[in-house]
């Protein structure tokens, strides 16, 4: 089946073909595509209390770097001056915005950052730079230029406030209309310039660093471990010198590190809860006046329901993560919350069984989803 998001290819031709290879040019990707903000209310949302923003400028040649929180009054008074504002994760606050992700679904979730919208008067951009992720670059309202290099050399101007690259060779460049889009694979050097009032919808996909996920590893280790016992050494002879570590001692201890042990279904569970884990800045709400179990069920039969926009969900065997949590469960149930977990969402009139209803009221009252509010 043709994807009109990919330009005619299927998912299977661009995961093989584009894919962390090459970037690749979409006219009208998202035909009749302008945008699910205006300029105002993207500022209006970077200006809210667990928006994640950024507020670039750029002034005589040199770039300037602010981040949120921000005052309306942070936007005012830049005259001539080139700037630009970018706010992370919209996604969290715009139920549009996660519809506009779902049809990236032809990418694992565990994946998936998310969407950044970035808005830019005539000239306004964030300089010539090079990201570590994968990213489809959709333009909403008004018309950018976009210039890319596959060039080698990656030196940064020091002392900038961005990773600004110190010398761009522009090896391609075009001008994107409203519904066009460009995907760019990671290390892909480029550099978005507005031709005039523009706004770009940046849907993001992350490449951990093997350090990171080990040292979190470690981490998710040392909760689940337990070597029982203590040193001793009933047998501890004279040492000739006292400051050094004995060979006894060494081995003793290195015997009992080495029991330490994981295999692949550690890892599965490590990066499930891993990958779920919101980011430090997002918190849930429990629901003010919570329904009772009974009346949670009613709704649920009656309306389905539906994550709340900053849960993360993913499945691994018949293992549930969901913001950082793991939940074991039956096959049918897994079968059930993993539907959940690909579309969001849950039908109303489901055969749910009453295990897997409650864990979906548990979830309910930790504010991770709600019933819809409207027949289906």
């Amino acid at each position: 089946m043709k994807n009109t998001l990919l330009g005619g290819l299927t998912p299977q031709q661009f995961l093989r073909d584009y894919w962390q290879k090459k970037p690749l040019l979409i006219r009208q990707a998202v035909p009749g595509f302008k945008g699910l903000l205006n300029p105002q209310q993207l500022i209006d949302l970077a200006c809210t209390e667990d928006a994640q923003a950024r507020l670039v400028t750029q002034k005589r040649g040199k770039f300037g770097l602010q981040h949120s929180p921000f005052e309306p009054d942070d936007f005012k008074g830049f005259g001539k001056d080139k700037w630009s504002v970018l706010v992370q994760g919209v996604n969290h606050f715009l139920p549009e915005a996660t519809e506009l992700i779902k049809r990236f679904n032809f990418i694992p979730h565990a994946r998936l950052d998310d969407l950044m919208v970035s808005y830019a008067p005539k000239g306004g951009g964030v300089g010539p730079h090079f990201d570590i992720y994968d990213v489809f670059l959709l333009q909403g309202h008004g018309h950018r230029r976009w210039q890319i290099s596959t060039q080698a050399d990656q030196t940064l101007i020091e002392g900038a406030p961005l990773r600004i690259l110190k010398d761009f060779k522009v090896e391609q460049e075009w001008v994107l209309e409203p519904g066009d889009m460009l995907y760019l694979p990671p290390q892909c050097a480029h550099n978005g310039i507005a031709e005039d009032d523009c706004m770009t919808y940046s849907i993001g996909f992350r490449t951990p660093w093997y350090q990171e996920l080990a040292e979190q590893f470690l981490v998710y280790l040392q909760d689940r471990i337990e070597i029982k016992g203590t040193y001793a050494d009933p047998d501890l002879t004279l040492q000739k010198h006292p400051s050094e570590i004995g060979s006894a001692m060494l081995e003793q201890v290195a015997d009992k590190i080495r029991k330490i042990k994981w295999d692949d279904e550690d890892v599965a569970n490590f990066l499930g809860c891993y990958l779920s884990e919101p980011k430090s800045h997002i918190f849930f709400d429990s629901p003010n006046r919570p329904l009772s179990e009974a009346q949670f069920i009613q709704a649920l039969k009656n309306n389905g329901l539906k994550l709340d926009l900053k849960t993360q969900m993913q499945c691994h065997g018949k293992t549930v993560f969901i913001n950082g949590e793991a939940y074991p469960v039956k096959k049918t149930d897994y079968r059930t919350l993993r539907e959940l977990a690909d579309l969001r969402e849950l039908s109303p009139q489901m055969d749910i069984s009453p295990i897997a209803t409650a864990l979906l009221f548990e979830w309910y009252l930790d504010g991770y989803l709600s019933p819809n509010t409207k027949k289906r």
